[in-house]
């Protein structure tokens, strides 16, 4: 029997997510919507997967597979999400995670990666493992996003949604004068002259919703 643990903060999603996959082989062993229930709930409980959304409200995703792989290296941590594989994909992958899925993907799918990342293996999906192909290209030319620290990423992922310097710091939780330093490097690294530029050029590479 898998047991699974659901972190989802949209109440609807997580619970009808949840009645989907109890069946078979599978059984919710918990669902939450915030990282601090999932670590609470990882210290207490036998799991053999997890599956994350990023969108959390007390912690970036990224981070929190980060700190699970920390706490229970051998819990495989599957991510379910509504951003396009070519936003978080290989960030997620190479934090730890077992596998990338789009929320559009089919239940069948996703029963088959949660199977999959149980037994210990990744789960890839055509649309990540052409992400995968195209970042070893970028490696190859010496440029791309991928070069940026997780922060950075997170700094250049809400300067592309127009938010202000003050709300990304908000957003991150740090002074407005750290997300400066961010900015600074993030400019520096992609060889870009302002934020607008590294802003055309999140949009240009499909990296918005």
């Amino acid at each position: 029997m898998i047991r699974l643990l659901l972190i989802e903060d949209h109440t609807i999603l997580r619970e009808s997510l949840a009645l989907m996959l109890s069946k078979g082989n599978i059984k919710i062993v918990a669902h939450c919507a915030s990282a601090f229930e999932a670590m609470k709930i990882i210290d207490q409980e036998t799991l053999s997967c997890v599956l994350l959304d990023l969108s959390l409200p007390d912690r970036d995703g990224i981070e929190l597979i980060k700190a699970i792989r920390l706490k229970k290296s051998g819990l495989p941590v599957l991510v379910l999400s509504m951003y396009p594989e070519e936003q978080f994909a290989l960030r997620a992958l190479k934090a730890g995670a077992s596998g990338y899925l789009n929320k559009s993907s089919p239940i069948s799918t996703l029963t088959e990666a949660i199977e999959q990342a149980s037994q210990g293996k990744k789960y890839i999906t055509p649309a990540v493992a052409a992400v995968m192909a195209n970042d070893l290209d970028s490696f190859r030319e010496g440029g791309g996003h991928e070069i940026l620290s997780d922060r950075e990423h997170q700094y250049m992922m809400w300067a592309a949604t127009g938010l202000t310097l003050t709300e990304i710091a908000e957003k991150m939780r740090v002074s407005p004068k750290t997300v400066s330093v961010y900015r600074a490097r993030t400019l520096d690294k992609m060889k870009l002259p302002t934020t607008a530029a590294l802003v055309s050029y999140a949009i240009k590479s499909g990296l918005t919703t």
